[in-house]
């Protein structure tokens, strides 16, 4: 069980649970480092953190990364993280799920928890293909892509999780980069931060299994947004710079405070359901109890 630190010894190895064992030079360590020192700036505690993972090389981030941790289903992220939230609101619950697993299978969950606002933050390392399967094409792979299962390349159109995010609700949506890693850590600090649903997609090269999307690739290709105190709430500007063809715009895209699904729900969102009083609301549950004797 996650332990207390002691404040006069913080540093990212806080986090450090055991070395991790991805190929070397795979985006997530950038991702791991990030998460890192993102959850040391903002002064958390492991015990105050929940790290929910979905299947792929993702999956093992609880294995390396040192808080509460859950290691779901393919695609079920979104629905533990937000069941988790909803139960005890004082965590902080953080989803990971590869594009695979989030804009396949785990598509509308996500969507769905977008337009609720559930309070949490999904991290998803985009590295455009299935790597833990041998290197199918995933929903974000460009079209024309190569693999084991498109042996004559790909001919849909590759899927923008963030576009689909932005249309259902969500608000906070921010792209990074796992080559930029003092940048992704600004962005998990302002997701962990942001009270409702918080989505970051980060551009993260498979070194193994995408030969055409690497580090090199991206960084011809990236632009970095001017850091800002204030991020307008402007959907328009979001969608231009969602739709930029000759460039991956990197950086919080939008942002809106509105009330999140636990504080529109819960009569304390910050305090855990089983410490909460039912009360003045109990005679209601009573009799719809009632009902069903």
């Amino acid at each position: 069980m996650p332990i207390k630190s002691d404040l006069a010894k913080r540093n990212k190895d806080l986090f450090s649970r055991q070395p991790p064992t991805w190929c070397p030079g795979c985006g997530l360590y950038g991702i791991l480092e990030a998460l890192k020192r993102a959850a040391v700036s903002l002064e958390l505690e492991p015990a105050e953190i929940v790290v929910v993972t979905g299947i792929g090389c993702h999956g093992r981030f609880p294995n390396y990364f040192l808080s509460y941790g859950f290691h779901g289903l393919h695609g079920r992220v979104v629905p533990v993280a937000s069941g988790i939230k909803m139960v005890n609101p004082k965590l902080k619950v953080i989803g990971i799920s590869g594009d695979g697993d989030a804009y396949s299978i785990g598509l509308n969950h996500l969507l769905h928890a977008a337009r609720r606002n559930s309070n949490i933050l999904i991290i998803v390392p985009n590295n455009r293909v299935f790597a833990l399967t041998q290197g199918q094409a995933s929903p974000t792979s460009p079209r024309g892509f190569v693999s084991i299962s498109t042996p004559f390349g790909t001919v849909e159109t590759p899927l923008d999780g963030l576009k689909l995010a932005l249309g259902a609700g969500a608000t906070f949506i921010a792209r990074g980069f796992s080559g930029e890693v003092d940048h992704l850590v600004s962005l998990f600090k302002a997701g962990l931060s942001h009270s409702g649903f918080a989505l970051i997609d980060v551009l993260s090269p498979c070194i193994t299994y995408n030969k055409i999307n690497t580090y090199d690739w991206y960084k011809k290709r990236i632009e970095i947004l001017p850091s800002t105190e204030e991020v307008a709430n402007d959907k328009e500007q979001a969608w231009r710079w969602l739709n930029r063809e000759d460039r991956f715009v990197l950086g919080i895209l939008y942002m809106e405070v509105r009330d999140s699904f636990e504080q529109l729900i819960l009569s304390d969102s910050k305090r855990a359901i089983a410490h909460l009083e039912l009360h003045p609301e109990k005679e209601k549950v009573f009799r719809l109890m009632e009902k069903f004797i």
